[in-house]
């Protein structure tokens, strides 16, 4: 009898969305609703880096083919801020510049004191790159946009609905998180999850989708999660 497939490394999933009012040092005032945006975001955080991954993978727009990781860093002035924030660890001269998905990633991992190991991918490099770690592995998804069809799938932990073509709705803007939402869906697809919604409506397009996914079974060490 030949060997089964690998077992995934994947153990959770966060969804976050990226607008530029969630950079660590953006300028300006904050815009309405980003205190609880923040909160939404910092919670899902929280409970996917209580799995305690080896590696928190990063797939948001960008480049196919590229892999972002320490010394990596994006200049913040055209989103309205001032300095680098770096994807992992210091920035280092002649790093690659990060996407804004990746650098609100970065700034969200730094808030919650993730001080581990970070990759940053493209939506079509993220199954290659899962298959290339041993795990376990949290997956940060980092997409803007709010399609009813895309809430209804991260409220309901439906892999196989995240990754159908009805989550490039554009709701009422453009859903530029798209192939990041359906890029998650493929690698979970006929995997058990569960699920919450964060933020954001299964009925309203309006706003911005944060939820957290846990791979079944719930990690033990994560008491009463579901019953929340």
């Amino acid at each position: 009898m030949s060997p089964g497939p690998a077992p995934s490394p994947l153990v959770a999933v966060a969804f976050c969305p990226h607008p530029p009012s969630l950079l660590p040092t953006s300028g300006g005032a904050p815009a309405p609703g980003t205190g609880a945006l923040r909160s939404a975001c910092e919670e899902a955080l929280h409970t996917v880096l209580t799995a305690g991954p080896d590696v928190v993978l990063v797939v948001g727009d960008g480049p196919a083919g590229v892999r972002y990781g320490a010394g990596d860093s994006a200049d913040l002035a055209p989103w309205g801020g001032e300095g680098r924030v770096a994807f992992a660890g210091r920035v280092r001269p002649g790093g690659r510049p990060l996407p804004l998905g990746h650098a609100v990633a970065a700034g969200l991992l730094d808030r919650a004191g993730h001080a581990g190991t970070r990759l940053g991918v493209a939506p079509d490099d993220l199954a290659t790159a899962l298959s290339d770690l041993p795990g376990p592995v949290v997956v940060l998804a980092m997409g803007d946009g709010s399609p009813a069809a895309v809430a209804r799938a991260l409220a309901a932990g439906d892999p196989a609905a995240l990754a159908a073509p009805a989550a490039r709705e554009a709701g009422r803007g453009p859903a530029t998180g798209a192939d990041t939402w359906q890029a998650v869906g493929r690698v979970l697809t006929d995997r058990p999850v569960t699920a919450r919604l964060l933020h954001g409506s299964a009925d309203v397009e309006d706003g911005h989708l944060v939820a957290d996914w846990l791979v079944a079974p719930v990690p033990d060490r994560i008491p009463g999660w579901v019953t929340r």
